[in-house]
């Protein structure tokens, strides 16, 4: 992923940590910047497919060819990584998928203008080498198959060496839609936050995009998410905290196990089994971990929310097609003004919870499905704080309620 606001992301250096204290005082000043609220930004991801026959593997050399100038560092070392058109950047994840990370934008309507252009640029040079992205925030023809190779994904891939088909699914075949909002002032952070987190079981439901009929995963509305459920929890659940969230995530990333110890020496940066990130405060590992250690474990943790200097959302299924800006548009309008904020919270209350069931039914939930209404409905009334025409937010009003049209299910 890249980091999309220059403020968050500090450079890697070798100060070593010692204590609790460093750990807390670190993620305190990088992971939570406080301010004004006024930028939002994006990262979609899609899984790739040969446009003849989705079920056919990806050939790397294909992909690679595509891109062209584009193409990432870990696609092709010599690759210049050219940004697109429109200034945002694509990456490449293990599995092949392709995701364009935005820049922040203060304008709500500038986004959805450069992040289309860019999309159908993509979708241009991928159709020249008869690829095309998917639809689903899964892949549902293919077997999780890894195309990229680095210390990283290695050490990360085989750390689990249980049944392990939800993390092979998770990094190989998975695509999500990430929504980056600012932390905001200081006295607004933790409600913000929290608030994030209570509304993803209904943007989860109402956006999941991932139903399977085969396969493991078959009867999930987000089968995504379920790949994420049944991941390690100590890395993949949401982060408990409401009064100081960045106490919250420092204890989260001191108790989660490390995956990768850097190590210039040896091809491998495996870590010993069970050593969480505390365990290596403690001496638990030969050497001292440093700021840069640090660095790349919190990028091995993946909650539902996750603090970078910006909050970034990372409950949602891709969205098929120009569908990617309804929850971008949805989170932008409820998190404009902080009364809508308060309200939001209130409105989640009966769900915040719910993840489990929000992945499985989706809105064919009763329960969530009558929250959800109200949220989005307050959305729609909210549009007007974004710099969106009349028509644009018409568009996006009516899109939802196609969403919610047809009821809720049976289930609870």
């Amino acid at each position: 992923m890249t980091t999309l606001w220059q403020s968050a992301g500090a450079p890697a250096h070798e100060e070593t940590l010692r204590t609790v204290d460093d750990v807390e005082a670190y993620v305190a000043g990088i992971c939570f910047k406080t301010g004004p609220p006024t930028l939002v930004g994006a990262e979609l991801e899609w899984t790739v497919h040969h446009r003849a026959d989705p079920s056919r593997p990806l050939d790397r050399t294909v992909l690679t060819a595509a891109l062209g100038p584009h193409a990432p560092p870990a696609l092709d070392p010599h690759s210049p990584h050219q940004v697109l058109p429109q200034g945002n950047t694509l990456t490449v994840e293990p599995g092949g998928q392709v995701e364009i990370s935005t820049a922040p934008y203060a304008s709500l309507a500038e986004l959805r203008t450069a992040t289309e252009q860019d999309l159908e640029y993509l979708s241009t040079r991928l159709a020249r080498s008869g690829l095309a992205l998917g639809s689903l925030g899964i892949d549902p023809y293919r077997t999780p198959r890894r195309l990229l190779h680095s210390p990283r994904y290695d050490a990360m891939a085989s750390s689990y060496t249980g049944p392990g088909l939800p993390w092979r699914t998770m990094m190989c075949n998975t695509a999500g839609l990430q929504v980056c909002l600012d932390c905001g002032r200081p006295g607004r952070v933790a409600a913000r936050w929290q608030t994030l987190q209570d509304l993803g079981p209904v943007m989860l439901a109402t956006f999941a995009n991932s139903a399977l009929d085969t396969g493991p995963y078959s009867g999930w509305a987000s089968a995504r998410t379920a790949a994420w459920l049944g991941a390690d929890p100590l890395r993949s659940a949401p982060v408990p905290g409401v009064e100081d969230p960045a106490a919250a995530w420092a204890r989260y990333a001191l108790d989660a196990p490390v995956l990768c110890v850097r190590d210039a020496s040896r091809d491998s940066w495996r870590a010993p089994p069970g050593v969480s990130f505390a365990d290596w405060l403690a001496g638990e590992i030969p050497r001292p971990p440093t700021i840069a250690d640090l660095d790349l474990h919190l990028s091995t943790l993946f909650p539902p929310v996750r603090p970078r200097g910006y909050f970034e959302v990372r409950y949602l299924d891709a969205q098929h097609g120009h569908q990617w800006f309804l929850p971008v548009a949805v989170l932008t309008a409820l998190f404009a003004h902080e009364a809508t904020v308060d309200r939001v919270r209130e409105l989640c209350a009966p769900v915040t919870a719910h993840w489990h069931a929000a992945a499985q039914y989706g809105l064919a939930s009763r329960t969530i499905h009558r929250v959800a209404s109200r949220v989005l409905d307050l959305a729609c009334r909210e549009l007007h704080r974004t710099d969106l025409t009349v028509s644009q937010r018409d568009e996006v009003s009516e899109e939802l309620g196609r969403r919610l049209a047809g009821g809720p299910g049976g289930k609870p």
